[in-house]
Parts: structure tokens; C-alpha cells; sequence
């Protein structure tokens, strides 16, 4: 149902930095072909970026750059910081699109990103405490799975995980439990395409779930097949905050979506691919990261009661 309010929310949204794009491969202190699609956390007082750095063999692998006000200044690091075991099946083609939480009960923090495996593409967990050092704790689902991470407390003593499988050929968004972080089940669909909708091709999480005082804030990443191309898009939806795998409310609109030249013209046209998003609380304020036409990093701002109020003025979630 239209609503004139509901839509000039989403519009106006989300501002983008000036300095745009923060992040490209003219910056990185090694070769590189493009960097892009990073998971960010505020971390000692700075905002760290995991970035997927691309080689110029086209394989990826991830790279810390750090920001005192994680929009200029970035320091990157003078190697990467995290690369493919190229021994193992899992990891042969290289790692892609993290996503980090903190864990409180582990006091660590737990990477999820795509490993690139023999098999095709699948989601795998690694776990740090100071992004230096990494345990690699293995893929928790089969291929064809991408767009996962972890809710940073357990539910009902169970962990939870969203992630986008490929199952007969259609692209939905799941939720899956956990006991111990390895052995995954009670899967089901939270959140499905949507016919001729701005996300009606697939769909995919976007940043890390953010918790605020309705529920969980949902970002997700939404495609739609053009006669020329596809279009990655940003929408918002709300979890119960004690049942996850409950979907409140979703919106009818997206939030984000290519429009500035540095988004629609790349590796990839026409794609804003949100990673990761930081809540500044001192300003209020959502910070998001995206893979930016997937060859450079750019950043957009959003005051949180704007979201909040956005979120609350969708429609109630029919499933």
C-alpha cells in the first residue's frame, strides 16, 4: 500500500559522504585489481573495515584498513590481513564478503565470509580477538550459500545465523540454530522475493543484524533483472528480538540504490552492497559500508530515529 510519508522516509534516508568513494584500488599500499564489500565494527575507538580485496589473478582475500572517524584517514594494512589456504578444498578460490559481530559470551569477534570452494561458494566462521590472529573454525553449511553472519547472542541458549542458500534455483533469505556454532538446523525461509518488486530476482542480507529498541534492524540487499543489467538495491525489514526468525515488518521501498556515478559505473554497474554498518552513537547516526559498482568502498549516513520511524511506519510482515 502506498504511503507518501513512508516513501519520502526512504528517500531521504540515506546521505551519502562527499569524500566518496573512501576506499579504491589507487590507495592500497600492494597491487590490486579493486576493493569492495567490507564488514565494519567500531573497535578501540576507531572503525575497522575487513575489505574484500580482489588480485589481479581474481581470487579475493580480506584487508583491515582502520579510521579514527571512519570516513577519512584510513590506514590499511601493508599486507592482507586475512588470505585463502590454498591447500584446502574449502578456500581454494579465495575468501569474499565478511561479516563481523562481537560475541559477548566468547568476548571475540566472529567473521563470517564466503569461502570460494571446490563445490562453489559457501559460508565459513572464523573467530579474533585482534584481527592479527584467526582461528578458522570451517564451513557450517554446503554449497551454494553466501550473505551470512551471526547474531551476537544466543536465543533460547541457541545461536542463529541468517544466510542466503540457493535452493531449486531460488534466492530467499534463511535463518538457521545452533548449539555450539557447528552442527546448524531448524532452517526456514525469513524472507522471500518479491514479484516484480524492486527485489523480486534475489535476495540477501546486507550488514550485520542491528539491534535497536523494536527488534532487530534488517538490512538486506534486493535485485531486479533489467533489459540491460542488474540492479543491487538496499531495503529494511524488522525481527522479533527474542525470536529472530520472526519477521515484524519489511518495507515496500528500497533505502539505497545506485545513483552516483562511483555506483553505476565499475566491475559491476549499478551496485550498492552493503557489508557492514556501525551505529555512531555519539551522532546518532548509522554509518553503512558498501562495495560500491564492486571495485572501490563508499559509506552512507542515516540518523537512527529516521530509521526507526521509517521501520515502524512499514506494513506488518504477512509472510
Amino acid at each position: 500500500m502506498r504511503s507518501p510519508k513512508r516513501e519520502k522516509l526512504a528517500a531521504d534516508m540515506f546521505k551519502r559522504f562527499e569524500g566518496n568513494p573512501i576506499l579504491t584500488s589507487k590507495d592500497w599500499p600492494y597491487p590490486i585489481n579493486s576493493v569492495f564489500n567490507p564488514a565494519a565494527v567500531r573497535i578501540d575507538g576507531e572503525v575497522l573495515l575487513l575489505n574484500r580485496v580482489e588480485s589481479l589473478r581474481g581470487f579475493s582475500h580480506l584487508t583491515v584498513a582502520r579510521s579514527k572517524d571512519g570516513l577519512t584517514n584510513w590506514k590499511i594494512d601493508k599486507e592482507p590481513t586475512m588470505i585463502a589456504d590454498m591447500e584446502s578444498k574449502e578456500e581454494r578460490w579465495g575468501l569474499e564478503d565478511p561479516r563481523i559481530v562481537w560475541l559477548e559470551e566468547q568476548k571475540q569477534y566472529a567473521i563470517t565470509y564466503v569461502s570460494f570452494s571446490e563445490g562453489g561458494p559457501l559460508v565459513s566462521l572464523a573467530i579474533t580477538k585482534n584481527f592479527q590472529t584467526f582461528a578458522r573454525l570451517g564451513a557450517l553449511l554446503p554449497p551454494e550459500d553466501k550473505d551470512a553472519c551471526l547474531f551476537p547472542r544466543r536465543f533460547n541458549g541457541r545461536f542463529a545465523m541468517i544466510h542466503r542458500p540457493i535452493v531449486s534455483g531460488e534466492a530467499h533469505i534463511w535463518i538457521s540454530m545452533s548449539p555450539d556454532l557447528k552442527h546448524w538446523g531448524d532452517h526456514r525461509v525469513l524472507l522471500q522475493t518479491r514479484h516484480a518488486y524492486w527485489d523480486a530476482t534475489r535476495i540477501g542480507l546486507a550488514c550485520q543484524p542491528i539491534e535497536i529498541p523494536e527488534g532487530w534492524l534488517l538490512l538486506y540487499h534486493g535485485v531486479r533483472m533489467t533489459t540491460a543489467s542488474q540492479i543491487y538495491r538496499i531495503g529494511l525489514a524488522l525481527l522479533d528480538k527474542e525470536e529472530p526468525w520472526r519477521v515484524l515488518r519489511r518495507g515496500e521501498e528500497w533505502v539505497l540504490g545506485p545513483r552516483e556515478m562511483y555506483e553505476r559505473i565499475g566491475d559491476v554497474g549499478d551496485v550498492t552492497f552493503v557489508t557492514g554498518g556501525v551505529v555512531m552513537e555519539d551522532e546518532n547516526q548509522l554509518y553503512v559500508y558498501y562495495g560500491a559498482a564492486d571495485d572501490k568502498v563508499a559509506v552512507a549516513m542515516a540518523d537512527m530515529n529516521k530509521i526507526r520511524e521509517y521501520i515502524m511506519e512499514c506494513p506488518e510482515y504477512e509472510g
